[in-house]
């Protein structure tokens, strides 16, 4: 995460209060931010999924990514301080280097939810209850590449449009 934090030398820092919220779930803002110090939560709905401790985590890099609203809000939990990349596409853009280390945080953390998800077909295998789409989940994480299934299909038979 340190490496991280480098890229945003020069770049301003915002001061957050306990329980300010930096982002809510829902919400465009274009922004990218970094942790400098302090404890940010992260919660879907009230649910905290992830705690930020370590300076240089990231915030708002998917919504910046995809083009999307926040999945979820993040907020202070005591004071904390981060760095805020107003367009977060352009400052992506514009630094080959960081977007490499946010593809490879990326694909570590695809990598995790994929192995948890294997991991729970392996255990419900065969009980035919709801946990059975379990499978249809990593098949779509597998093959979901922002085209269509026909699109995938014509371009694996080699047919152009």
């Amino acid at each position: 995460m340190r490496e991280i934090l480098a890229h945003f030398g020069g770049v301003p820092l915002r001061a957050l209060g306990d329980k300010e919220t930096l982002l809510s779930e829902g919400d465009r803002t274009g922004h990218l931010y970094a942790l400098a110090e302090g404890r940010l939560e992260v919660l879907r709905g009230e649910t905290q999924v992830a705690l930020l401790e370590e300076p240089g985590s990231l915030i708002g890099e998917m919504a910046v990514l995809l083009d999307s609203p926040h999945t979820a809000t993040v907020r202070a939990l005591g004071e904390a301080k981060v760095y805020v990349a107003k367009d977060g596409a352009d400052f992506l853009s514009g630094r080959p280097e960081l977007a490499w280390l946010v593809s490879r945080l990326l694909a570590r953390r695809l990598n995790a939810a994929t192995t948890y998800l294997v991991d729970i077909k392996r255990q419900f295998a065969g009980y035919g209850n709801h946990l059975e789409m379990v499978g249809e989940v990593l098949e779509s994480l597998m093959h979901q590449q922002g085209i269509s299934r026909g699109r995938q299909a014509s371009d694996r038979d080699g047919y152009q449009d």
